[in-house]
């Protein structure tokens, strides 16, 4: 299976420090970025090849990516400035056409949890990774799921239905990757997609398609979005290599 990752944005929101780098190239230590700790832990888990969604400084994104043992190819996104990431996704729709793991180029995990997907994607067409917690912040991408189903998924869900949120990684095999692709393509010929997030298809999809899930444990993943993040994800970066 292949790995499709979307790390087109510059990452606003980490100013200054995304100003000469995007944030997929931010550091977890003094040598390992997102993007590479990503690409280890992928291979760790199987997967064979990993499509890159570039945009900002995408030529620091490449050189990164000569580094790795992986195979990996990139797609540049040139609408990265314009549009939200179900453009980056409508940039690589021709990937579509094989099982792949679509996952966000802000999202940190250990091996465990792309090898997990791997193995539950084979009960659903569609499966998105999940992660339970107490409280959700404005920021979460919540989840409403029932009987390992996911029934709905943004981040202006009720909070009182509210019983996970999506760490920003799912598994398409078979008839859900060309659901998927030809909902994207129908979607993509609205103007006000270019702001539209690529879950609220997988919110639409949950209608009428069982979408299975999966789920991670808060100890094994991160997102990166905001600079408390990255110095959280700094320190659970420490404690996964202590257990390496």
């Amino acid at each position: 299976m292949k790995a499709i990752i979307l790390s087109a944005g510059q990452g606003s929101r980490l100013l200054p420090q995304t100003e000469e780098f995007p944030k997929c190239l931010l550091t977890l230590d003094d040598e390992t970025t997102i993007l590479s700790w990503q690409l280890s832990q992928l291979q760790k888990a199987g997967i064979e090849e990993a499509v890159v969604v570039s945009g900002y400084q995408a030529e620091k994104v490449e050189a990164e990516l000569a580094r790795h043992s992986l195979p990996t190819r990139t797609i540049y996104n040139p609408f990265y400035k314009v549009a939200d990431n179900l453009g980056s996704v409508w940039m690589a729709r021709s990937e579509f056409a094989d099982d792949f793991i679509l996952l966000n180029g802000d999202s940190l995990f250990v091996d465990a949890v792309p090898a997990r997907l791997q193995r539950n994607a084979e009960k659903d067409a569609i499966t998105i990774t999940i992660s339970r917690k107490q409280d959700f912040d404005d920021d979460d991408m919540k989840v409403v799921e029932s009987g390992g189903r996911l029934l709905e998924i943004g981040k202006r869900l009720q909070r009182n239905d509210v019983n996970a949120e999506a760490i920003g990684m799912i598994a398409f095999r078979g008839n859900g990757a060309r659901v998927f692709r030809e909902t994207v393509e129908a979607e993509m010929r609205h103007q006000y997609s270019l702001k539209n997030y690529y879950l609220s298809i997988i919110d639409d999809l949950a209608k009428h398609e069982i979408i299975g899930v999966c789920e991670a444990e808060q100890e094994e993943w991160c997102e990166v979005d905001f600079p408390a993040d990255l110095e959280h994800a700094r320190e659970v970066f420490k404690i996964w290599q202590s257990r390496a």
